[in-house]
């Protein structure tokens, strides 16, 4: 009884510091977004090659995520959560201060190919959560751990946005500074949260990224939700790569304007996911919130696109309230879908989902934002991008639909209670 009230209190213990972790981390992160893309345009001479050579940048993060973190999620299945973690925040600390000595293009891809490969702190985090949370609570505690990254984003770039204004490299040393305290932070208090009967050894498809996606669409429960989880990353990284250049483009924001617009997406997503989240959880269940959420982000990317003035970026921000529901929702029914001793692999799976996203994004989002980055501020052909993510996003949704009605068929028949799906 005693051994046992001890791991209970550690397991308690565990999740404030994970939250610290992750804050720590999304805050370093933030601070690069609004000026990276200006760091890029610093090594060209026309807005179609800042375009171009950003996505070049990005693609190579995220290519190199791609391939990285199946590996490292496995790792953290075999070794624990804490060692690779550790690796994470080594790897962003490299990769912050190796950016800001740049010198060329070409260092800089090198650069974010290393970092990318190196860092996968979002989905050891999550693993790390399911670890220390029953199945039942995950919803939530995603949640929270979502309002980290929400908090993160909302104090990185307004903070990088600031120190950009002074100078582009700045935000980088800044970043690098924040991520070296994280290490020291996880090497010095941060517990382990897999037991040692819990972990698994290493097998050759956890490390192929390929068959890790395929591991994952086999989950029982699964199914369709990879192609939900497929497409909404897509849209969040078209929109990721475009919202800086085409806040500057549609509105002639700076890294100062593009840094306050982020500032409020974090104030949102730390209000919903931090507070509102666990409201809506007890009224709905993760299934139906999962679409509500898919609805009211799907019409506000659509809003973003049509917006003329950039206070009309941040009322749609506002607005789009269960937007901020749909992520947690999702990663909480796949989270339970897998086993104790395979969150790591199941959690590294759908970041490398996600990363995979990442290395496409540029294909679409580039040649998107470079058609019409020639045209003036009013015109309405500037949110082609945005446009496109409203599509994917709708996309997911209706394949969220189906796949939750699919779901409530099999129990019906199987002769369990039909629940809540859609």
């Amino acid at each position: 009884m005693v051994t046992e009230a001890l791991a209970a209190t550690g397991r308690k213990a565990a999740m404030p510091f994970i939250m610290l972790t992750v804050l720590i981390d999304m805050v370093s992160v933030g601070l690069i977004i609004p000026v990276l893309p200006a760091l890029v345009g610093s090594f060209t001479t026309s807005a179609a090659d800042q375009v171009f050579w950003y996505g070049v940048v990005a693609f190579a993060f995220g290519f190199a995520n791609f391939i990285g973190s199946p590996i490292l999620g496995a790792l953290s299945d075999k070794y624990g959560r804490r060692p690779i973690l550790l690796l994470g925040f080594c790897g962003l600390a490299l990769n912050f201060f190796a950016t800001a000595l740049a010198g060329a293009l070409w260092v800089l891809i090198a650069v974010r190919l290393v970092g990318g490969a190196m860092q996968s702190n979002a989905a050891v985090a999550n693993a790390y959560v399911a670890d220390i949370t029953p199945p039942d609570q995950r919803a939530k505690r995603f949640g929270l751990l979502g309002a980290m990254f929400g908090i993160g984003f909302m104090l990185g770039p307004v903070t990088g946005g600031l120190l950009g204004a002074i100078d582009l490299h700045l935000p980088f040393f800044v970043a690098g500074s924040l991520a070296l305290i994280n290490l020291l932070y996880g090497w010095l208090v941060l517990p382990e949260s897999l037991e040692p009967a819990k972990r698994r050894p290493i097998t050759a498809s956890a490390l192929n990224p390929i068959a890790s996606l395929r591991a994952l669409s086999q989950l029982k429960g699964v199914g369709l939700l990879v192609a939900v989880v497929a497409c909404t990353g897509l849209a969040q990284f078209v929109l990721y790569s475009t919202w800086v250049l085409y806040g500057h483009f549609r509105f002639g924001w700076g890294p100062k304007e593009s840094g306050l617009s982020l500032f409020a997406v974090g104030v949102m997503s730390v209000f919903v996911q931090g507070w509102l989240l666990g409201k809506l959880l007890k009224r709905f269940s993760a299934q139906r919130l999962a679409v509500i959420g898919l609805i009211s982000s799907s019409l506000a990317y659509a809003c973003w696109g049509l917006s003329t003035q950039g206070w009309m970026m941040y009322a749609v921000i506002f607005v789009n309230v269960f937007g901020f529901t749909a992520a947690a929702a999702i990663q909480s029914i796949i989270s339970g879908a897998a086993d104790a001793s395979t969150q790591g692999q199941t959690m590294g799976a759908a970041s490398s989902l996600n990363s995979l996203m990442a290395v496409i994004a540029p294909l679409f989002a580039t040649p998107l934002l470079g058609m019409v980055s020639h045209l003036p501020q009013g015109d309405w052909r500037l949110g082609a991008p945005l446009y496109f993510c409203a599509v994917l996003q709708a996309a997911a949704l209706a394949l969220a639909v189906i796949h939750f009605r699919g779901q409530r068929r099999s129990r019906v028949l199987a002769g369990g209670p039909a629940g809540s799906a859609a």
